[in-house]
């Protein structure tokens, strides 16, 4: 990557590109690891992982949900984007289609592919906020549908599906029996209103399959520490797939996760409002971008800024960014036809880095703007 290259050479460079937190992570899971360590816990797991982490991974799931969930219910992954594609090799193949709203994560495409089905992309228009069109989504099922994919707090938009829309999509899964896969590694960064997990729907344990991790809301995604949640006829066919790949995860990580998934640790709370207040700030400043739109997340940890007006869209806007003022974003041409035209701002930075990372995008916008006015006078 151009930016980190930069970097490394000595420039002044602020990245932006990756959701990778900049704070530290919780005391207790990083003590509770190297004790880990100290006590030799580096051999072999189970396959599914530890009985007394997917215990506590269901016992905090089913606080948060209201619905019943045990250790059987539960798959220990190295983190969200194994467990989508442990999750999407279990409930799709060859024949099968798959409903993916867009824009969408960059790995989702690969996800879908690698199983052999066929991804169906359903667009989630700006002017709803990223939220998704029912109807549409509706008329987007054929007899071959399989699964429904959904994202929230949703990446790279930011948007936080509400009760009623979870409980739609629900509703279009079981009246025509298709599985509803849930990508929630953002649910402890809702800010606009609370996260809603399908499982907690009625009638949802034997059609939904959640998958999350410790990586955002803890600030270790390095741990690569995550899980898949679903119903317990699931469970052998995740076995057979991570005996033949992983064979199983450090028994070191599993136990600094205990740490986490066993008590409600205030970092937590603080690395929320961390994000939540520098999306605000960063919102603010870009709001003087001539020519550009800011879209304020309803939670996660990015900002999106819409250069559709800019003359060469995201791209030729990243790339004078970077150039000019030496502040690295990522276009979101990849993430779908929905999100050509925007870019994704990750909010990892300290808020005087990020405020000076606005200041300097806003610098760009003005430049590209009074070129825009000379080449057309």
């Amino acid at each position: 990557m151009d930016a980190v290259r930069q970097q490394a050479a000595g420039r002044d460079v602020i990245l932006l590109t990756v959701g990778d937190p900049d704070q530290a992570p919780p005391a207790p899971v990083i003590e509770a690891t190297i004790d880990a360590l100290r006590r030799r816990r580096t051999g072999y797991a189970p396959i599914l992982g530890y009985p007394a982490v997917r215990s506590a991974v269901a016992a905090r799931f089913a606080r948060r949900t209201g619905r019943p969930c045990a250790a059987e219910n539960v798959a220990i992954v190295p983190g969200t984007q194994a467990g989508l594609y442990f999750a999407m090799a279990c409930l799709a193949g060859p024949g099968d289609e798959v409903i993916v709203p867009e824009p969408m994560y960059a790995t989702y495409e690969a996800v879908v592919g690698a199983s052999g089905a066929t991804m169906v992309n359903v667009p989630l228009r700006p002017e709803n906020a990223f939220h998704p069109d029912l109807d549409t989504l509706a008329r987007a099922i054929t007899p071959r549908t399989r699964v429904i994919w959904i994202n929230s707090p949703h990446n790279p938009t930011g948007a936080v599906l509400t009760r009623e829309e979870v409980e739609a999509v629900a509703a279009l899964c079981r009246r025509h029996d298709l599985w509803l896969l849930s990508d929630e590694v953002y649910e402890d960064l809702a800010f606009a209103r609370p996260h809603i997990s399908p499982w907690s729907l009625p009638d949802m344990a034997e059609r939904a399959v959640v998958v999350s991790s410790l990586s955002k809301s803890h600030a270790i995604p390095g741990f690569r520490l995550g899980w898949i949640i679903g119903p317990g006829s699931l469970m052998p066919h995740l076995f057979n797939l991570i005996l033949c790949t992983l064979y199983g995860g450090p028994p070191f990580i599993q136990d600094g996760a205990l740490a986490a998934l066993t008590r409600d640790l205030p970092e937590v709370a603080a690395l929320r409002a961390d994000y939540q207040r520098r999306a605000a700030l960063l919102a603010g400043i870009l709001a003087a971008a001539p020519g550009c739109g800011v879209i304020a997340p309803e939670g996660g940890m990015f900002v999106l800024l819409d250069v559709r007006r800019v003359e060469g869209g995201s791209e030729r806007f990243a790339r004078a960014l970077l150039d000019r003022e030496g502040v690295a974003v990522l276009p979101c041409d990849g993430f779908g036809r929905s999100a050509v035209g925007l870019l994704r701002i990750s909010l990892s930075a300290e808020d005087a880095t990020l405020a000076e990372a606005g200041r300097r995008i806003v610098r760009c916008a003005q430049a590209l703007s009074r070129a825009e006015k000379a080449t057309v006078a």
